[in-house]
């Protein structure tokens, strides 16, 4: 596979070099007003070039060679900032949205990947389309690029469940435009204990790239306009198709089929269009000697944004999105190769998620700015296993069952008005009325059960520039949930103290809570008898640090943070070492009380140097405690206690000829091995099943998880096309990473269950 990939990439090269151009184009507008910014100064480099936006804050630069630019966009009394890593490419023009905030004292540049407004004084990552595409083995999936950045570790191979410095992935939030969704990621049970559905995580996101605008991935203590979070929340965002000209995006690969198309409705307005749909065929990767189990993997999902603007309403958009996914798992028909106990199951997992919504945006004056979003999603799946007969394949008998249903509908409306160049106010409400529903296997037969509740979330905070050093900014968020009658007061608070030009100190704080998941609510000894009084888990969090920029877009972040965890769930006995900390998709079959508390510290560390000269460097790393307190009064180390992240993302691009370029990307991951409880060998031989001694829970460490990821492409421009030949090459040393251990009732032992090997795709991208 990898001679073919050299010999195209050798036979492109010997093409005839031309000049290829396109266009780079945007607007500028304040990021508070969303007021057009006239006559705002827009440099383009290398090239040379310099314009001015103008009454409606558009800039355009026609004609523009092929390759990679950076834009820097200055305007009087706003922030200075500098977009690198533009890439232009033949056939797709490039299109940048661009807010600008108010200035104080400002690093040399602020070197921003995208620029919307968003303000967070710590812990902040914006994920391009452009790094989607160029790190390795993304998959097309930003929360797999978030693997890439100090304090996250994954949590399988198989999966993008993420854990944020120590906490379990279930404390994550994913948002669509600006609020809270269902879990929007094909096959939720991706690389589980158990083979169940999580909350957060999953194979692979429903919404490909082609459809993503600028993805913000947040840890931390966050702004008061975030709750229900207590770990991270990445917050997507559409992008709007090209108003001008229609464009297509077309991808073929071991993974499967992607389609793209965007472009306006007519020539008389700016209304337009963006859809995308995905098929997968990853049966074929079994054509290459890709093993994974006997397992028949599948998906395809839909998505669409439509942007309507006005000349006087405002800006309305429409989007959707919609996929299904399954896996379904066979036995060998040669009973004599059978090894393990799944070998004589067969498995059929299915996955179906959609959702639908509305934006309007519209500026209230010079001042004040109105957003406003709802957003309907729901989520379903379902989990049959069946035990197979030897002698009759045809003679199954149902093992497990279980389904689960989670509904949400989400709206926002935010206001933010700038009383002068020194204050600005943002406050709103998020309401979202959600619906969750667990059926499983019980005493007497199947058991369904379901909780629905509001939950109201208003918030206000002030931003002031107290001088042109240092910038604060105090809030307040607070949550009501009305089936359990919580309440939770969550004040926040942000400063950061610009100690140079190519220096900033900041500091924050916020008190957080998270509701609890479903198997929470309805657990208890008596499957019917639900935790109504079970209230959200609280965190109070502290986050301190430094950042240095140095020349060519590079930079140093430094930061350190705690997190105090209390109203944990934990059990209503008094010996119990289980904790809701912990909880990753299992169910819970016992009583409990919000007693149980747990902390986070560490510290971390990031050297960036984005896309110049040819070469790009992300270099994180961090060192972490993560302990919690059961019941039992015991402290221990939670599940997700590895004690350190390393992560070492790299590439460089070699320039062939003018419209010929390849590259070379490389990521390595080196993450502390998480925890896992001793199992009873005699128990589980007694009861044919794994027994753990809880009372030594998560006292076994795994080993270190080590993973080298690898991606090669070459890019070849023509007059009116651009194409991508790729390989990414996911575990490229075929490192055998340790899942989790279990009692193994065919071979009547204890295994250590290893996670996926080397995966290897081949990908061919077409824009036109």
């Amino acid at each position: 596979m990898i001679r073919i990939l050299l010999l195209l990439v050798f036979t492109g090269s010997l093409s005839f070099a031309q000049s290829y151009t396109s266009t780079i184009r945007g607007t500028v507008k304040d990021a508070d007003t969303g007021i057009p910014l006239v006559n705002a100064s827009i440099q383009l480099s290398p090239a040379g070039l310099g314009i001015g936006s103008n009454a409606e804050g558009i800039f355009r630069f026609d004609r523009i060679p092929v390759g990679r630019y950076v834009l820097t966009v200055s305007y009087l009394g706003y922030e200075t900032i500098t977009i690198p890593e533009i890439l232009l490419e033949s056939g797709k023009e490039s299109i940048q949205e661009i807010r600008l905030n108010p200035a104080g004292r400002q690093l040399d540049e602020a070197t921003v990947v995208s620029s919307a407004g968003h303000v967070a004084f710590n812990s902040i990552q914006a994920i391009t389309i452009e790094q989607t595409l160029r790190y390795a083995a993304t998959y097309l999936d930003p929360a797999r690029v978030a693997t890439s950045f100090a304090g996250v570790a994954t949590t399988n191979d198989q999966a993008n469940g993420l854990v944020i410095r120590g906490n379990s992935p279930n404390s994550m939030q994913w948002r669509l435009e600006g609020v809270e969704i269902v879990n929007p990621n094909h096959l939720s049970n991706a690389g589980t204990f158990s083979d169940r559905a999580t909350q957060t995580g999953g194979g692979v996101n429903i919404l490909s790239t082609q459809l993503l605008g600028t993805t913000y991935f947040l840890t931390g203590a966050f702004p008061a306009q975030y709750g229900n979070a207590l770990s991270g929340v990445l917050d997507m965002n559409l992008r709007k198709g090209n108003d001008e000209k229609t464009e297509f995006v077309a991808q073929v690969g071991l993974i499967g089929l992607d389609i793209a198309a965007e472009g306006p409705f007519s020539k008389k307005s700016k209304a337009s269009y963006l859809a995308n749909y995905r098929y997968s065929f990853t049966g074929l990767l079994g054509a290459i000697g890709v093993d994974f189990g006997g397992e028949s993997i599948n998906f395809q999902d839909f998505s669409f944004n439509i942007n309507l603007p006005t000349a006087k309403a405002g800006t309305f958009t429409f989007f959707g999105l919609g996929g299904n996914s399954s896996n379904t798992f066979s036995p060998d028909k040669d009973t004599t190769a059978w090894e393990f106990q799944k070998d004589g199951y067969n498995i059929i997992y299915k996955n179906k998620m959609g959702a639908a919504g509305a934006t309007h945006a519209i500026s209230l004056g010079k001042r004040s700015a109105l957003n406003s979003t709802v957003v309907a999603s729901g989520l379903s799946t379902s989990r049959y296993a069946y035990t197979v007969n030897k002698e009759n394949f045809e003679d199954r008998k149902l093992f497990e069952s279980d389904k689960m249903a989670k509904s949400k509908i989400s709206a926002s409306s935010i206001i933010t008005h700038k009383y002068s160049s020194e204050f600005r106010l943002k406050g709103g409400v998020y309401g979202t009325w959600q619906f969750d529903e667990i059926t499983r296997p019980g005493d007497l037969g199947l058991i369904s059960n379901s909780i629905k509740g509001f939950i109201f979330q208003p918030f206000a905070s002030l931003t002031y520039y107290i001088s042109p050093v240092l910038t604060a900014e105090v809030g307040v968020h607070y949550l009501h949930y009305t089936t359990t009658r919580s309440n939770s007061y969550e004040p926040r608070g942000a400063l950061r103290w610009q100690v140079s030009k190519s220096g900033q100190f900041s500091f924050s704080y916020g008190r957080h809570s998270q509701l609890q998941l479903p198997q929470v609510y309805l657990s208890g000894s008596d499957a019917f008898a639900f935790n109504r009084k079970i209230h959200p888990t609280k965190s109070t969090q502290f986050v301190v640090g430094y950042q240095k920029k140095f020349r060519k877009s590079s930079s140093l972040k430094v930061e350190v943070y705690s997190q105090e965890l209390y109203q944990v769930p934990v059990s209503a006995s008094s010996q119990s070492s289980f904790s809701a900390i912990n909880l990753v998709e299992t169910y819970i079959d016992q009583n409990l009380v919000n007693n149980g508390t747990g902390n986070n510290y560490g510290v971390e560390g990031t050297y960036q140097k984005l896309l110049t000269d040819q070469f790009y460097i992300l270099l994180s790393g961090s060192l972490y405690s993560s302990k919690y307190v059961g019941s039992d009064g015991i402290r221990r180390d939670s599940r997700f206690n590895g004690g350190h992240t390393f992560s070492f993302t790299g590439g460089k691009e070699f320039k062939n000829r003018k419209e010929s370029t390849w590259g070379i990307n490389t990521k390595i991951l080196w993450i502390g091995g998480f925890r896992d409880t001793p199992i009873d060998f005699e128990a589980s031989s007694q009861s044919n099943s794994t027994v753990y001694l809880n009372d030594q829970a998560f006292t076994l460490k795994m080993r270190d998880y080590f993973r080298p990821d690898l991606r090669i492409y070459w890019k070849k421009s023509k007059a009116k096309f651009s194409r991508t030949l790729a390989l990414d090459i996911q575990n490229i040393s075929g490192t055998k990473n340790d899942a989790y251990s279990y009692y193994d009732t065919y071979q009547k032992k204890v295994v250590r269950q290893n996670q996926l090997g080397m995966i290897p795709v081949v990908s061919y991208r077409w824009e036109f």
